[in-house]
């Protein structure tokens, strides 16, 4: 995966699971995926360290790995994107970007 594949997927578990992780760590996750801040940056805005920062991004990507492990909605949503991209048909798409739109939004 390349940097742009890993922050769009951050950026999607971020929209999927940000209420389950600490403000913290979303925070830094956004600044770091969302807007492309260097560590540095990120802690000099913080007024932290940079180790803080790393630490932050490293237990906030665990936390979302293992919450995507457990309930697997950005599996789902990945299948929804082939499936948009599959189909011809305005209701099925319709279907689609209302199931997309619950699992990033809620119900």
């Amino acid at each position: 995966m390349n940097a742009l594949e890993i922050a769009v997927r951050y950026n999607d578990l971020l929209t999927l699971y940000a209420p389950l992780i600490t403000e913290t760590q979303r925070e830094i996750l956004e600044d770091y995926f969302g807007f492309n801040l260097s560590l540095t940056e990120i802690a000099e805005n913080r007024n932290c360290s940079r180790s803080a920062v790393e630490d932050a991004i490293k237990k906030g990507k665990a936390k979302l790995e293992k919450l995507e492990k457990q309930i697997g909605n950005y599996a789902l949503l990945l299948e929804i994107y082939d499936m948009k991209t599959k189909t011809g048909n305005l209701e099925t798409l319709k279907v689609l970007d209302e199931v997309e739109r619950m699992l990033k939004h809620g119900i």
